[in-house]
């Protein structure tokens, strides 16, 4: 691909040292703590890096895929990003995330899988905007947020396929409650997360959500998958008594605050179109410190 159609912030003449790589990768993860906050500041220091580091290549694999405004060019750059990937698992990594990434991947034993996944996702998501059924949205989450969690269980030593599968439940359940965080950022986007099927099951139009019309019937169905959603979280917390306590914090975090914007979204009457709900810094600390608590007076 020609370098000058790289976007700027992600250029990178010659090959980077280990050490220019590994400080890309954190000053990255750092610029983008919205997310990563926990993983940042309480995982294990000797892990720390290589979280820098697979944060790093998700989170310039979305911003290729959503931050470029043209779906063709994504599309090219993604390819770009894989051919990237390509190279490292053939033994020579190019861009300083990719450096990094080796390390990581070598020390870890990760499979390509899990990185491929998510560049599959990124490229579903320049060509379907609508999906008929929930299958085909757990399905879009089988690609688009299993995989982190995945990595995530990688860098932990986890593989096994109970670990896993309970790791894909949160992750599913997280991506849910973005979707219904967000109906009216994706709407922006022209991008209708909520199946058809459930807009037909409660008689809402897909023309009602374009004009931002809440009614009984938006409500109803909100409740519906909001509901649905915190099953599959309640299903994924088994997960935190099957590893060691050093990382049971972060695990729990991220479900902890899915379920925190659910919560949101019920307190106010199922209503995602007026009001975006948020978690405010405040409640998020709340969180943080009972979590804390938990794992000090939990044997």
């Amino acid at each position: 691909m020609n370098e000058a159609e790289i976007p700027h912030p992600y250029r990178f003449e010659g090959v980077a040292t280990l050490e220019e790589a590994r400080r890309y990768c954190e000053r990255l993860a750092k610029s983008h703590y919205e997310n990563f906050l926990v993983a940042g500041a309480f995982c294990p220091r000797p892990l720390r890096q290589h979280f820098y580091n697979v944060y790093a290549y998700c989170r310039i694999s979305d911003d290729l895929a959503d931050e470029i405004g043209d779906a063709a060019k994504s599309l090219v750059l993604l390819d770009w990003w894989e051919a990237e990937l390509d190279a490292l698992y053939q033994g020579s990594p190019r861009h300083p995330v990719f450096v990094a990434l080796a390390e990581t991947v070598q020390k870890f034993a990760i499979p390509s899988e899990p990185f491929r996944d998510l560049l599959t996702a990124f490229r579903h998501d320049q060509r379907v905007t609508r999906y008929p059924t929930y299958e085909d949205v757990a399905g879009y989450c089988r690609y688009s947020a299993n995989p982190v969690g995945r990595l995530v269980l990688y860098l932990c030593g986890y593989q096994d396929a109970e670990r896993l599968a309970l790791s894909d439940k949160t992750c599913t359940a997280l991506q849910l409650a973005n979707f219904w965080q967000d109906v009216t950022r994706d709407l922006e986007k022209d991008r209708v997360y909520i199946p058809q099927e459930d807009m037909e099951r409660f008689g809402y139009t897909e023309e009602s959500l374009f004009a931002r019309r809440f009614t009984p019937e938006f409500a109803a169905l909100m409740r519906f998958e909001v509901e649905r959603t915190q099953a599959l979280f309640t299903e994924g917390q088994k997960l935190g008594k099957l590893v060691e306590r050093r990382v049971r914090l972060d695990i729990e975090m991220f479900s902890r605050g899915g379920q925190e914007v659910l919560r949101r979204i019920e307190q106010q009457g199922y209503d995602t179109l007026t009001v975006r709900p948020s978690v405010p810094k405040s409640r998020q600390i709340a969180i943080l410190c009972q979590r804390l608590l938990a794992n000090l007076t939990t044997k």
